[in-house]
């Protein structure tokens, strides 16, 4: 079986659309990340102490505010997962010297409140202020050093008008999937880093297949223009590429299903990252070439 066998789509001539829905896309993630919800840090960066709680009833949220209102560290953060009878309680600060006394004490105002068969504590999580700051700080590191020693692999491996291109797309689909984080109020925490570095080395890799078959086909057809190459090239390679992103995206779709509430964030940041990404590598990176192209040559006219 083969998709897409001899297309031949215009994508390069319909990529003014393309920009329309990307800027579309980009106001609404940044909307999201200056505006209303901006980034939400887990307990990873932030430090503190998560509780993931299981109620025996449905319970309201302010039912559970009341109940541990009374605990030191300062403002809980109370989130509702999924049923109402299920919440995930953050304190913001923690004591390092005294983590199991800050669960206890969460222990016992809940079970003042609903008695101590009236909830069940799914998961705990406890991280110091010292070690989420070194985290952050090691977490930007990470994302810096994997898109830099990238783009040094792009400079050899291509021109330099490729590696342009293939920036721009990246991204794009970095600030667009934070948008969507923010959005979804997902909280930035190690696996949504992991989640955002697989994005950049899924995108950047799908861009580079694409790039590798026009460069190909440069060398081919000389007496082609340019964007039908570029067409042509896109056409070529879009089996692979929607063969690709499907089979992955029916893999994290699973995920988000079956994978409970630790896996759901990372499954769902894979699955923006990816979809954007799928979308940029033939309606952004390879528009941008284009419009590069369409510069230098209005630039050497002119000289």
């Amino acid at each position: 079986m083969r998709l897409f066998k001899d297309a031949s789509y215009d994508f390069l001539n319909n990529r003014k659309r393309a920009y329309v829905f990307s800027a579309l896309l980009l106001l609404v993630g940044i909307f999201f990340l200056t505006v209303h919800h901006g980034l939400s840090y887990g307990v990873d960066f932030t430090g503190g102490t998560l509780m993931q709680v299981k109620f025996g009833k449905a319970t309201d949220v302010a039912q559970v505010r009341s109940a541990i209102s009374g605990l030191r560290g300062g403002e809980s953060q109370i989130q509702q997962l999924g049923q109402s009878d299920t919440y995930v309680i953050r304190l913001p600060v923690f004591q390092s010297d005294q983590q199991r006394d800050v669960g206890d004490e969460l222990r016992s105002a809940l079970a003042s409140t609903f008695g101590q068969d009236g909830y069940t504590v799914e998961r705990t999580e406890a991280v110091g202020p010292k070690v989420g700051n070194e985290l952050q700080r090691k977490a930007i590191e990470a994302i810096l050093i994997a898109f830099g020693l990238t783009l040094v692999y792009l400079a050899f491996r291509f021109e330099w008008r490729f590696g342009v291109a293939a920036i721009i797309a990246t991204g794009h689909d970095i600030l667009i999937t934070f948008g969507f984080i923010s959005m979804f109020n997902v909280d930035i925490t190690l696996a949504t880093v992991a989640a955002v570095l697989t994005i950049v080395g899924y995108s950047l890799n799908d861009t580079i297949i694409v790039f590798d078959r026009m460069r190909e086909n440069f060398k081919g057809k000389r007496k082609e223009q340019y964007v039908d190459t570029l067409n042509r090239s896109i056409n070529e390679t879009l089996p692979r590429t929607v063969l690709t992103s499907g089979t992955t995206l029916a893999t994290l779709f699973a995920l988000f299903i079956f994978g409970g509430e630790v896996i759901r964030p990372f499954a769902l940041v894979l699955i923006l990252g990816i979809g954007i990404g799928t979308f940029s590598s033939i309606f952004v990176a390879s528009p941008a070439l284009l419009e590069i192209e369409n510069w230098l040559q209005r630039r050497e006219a002119a000289a």
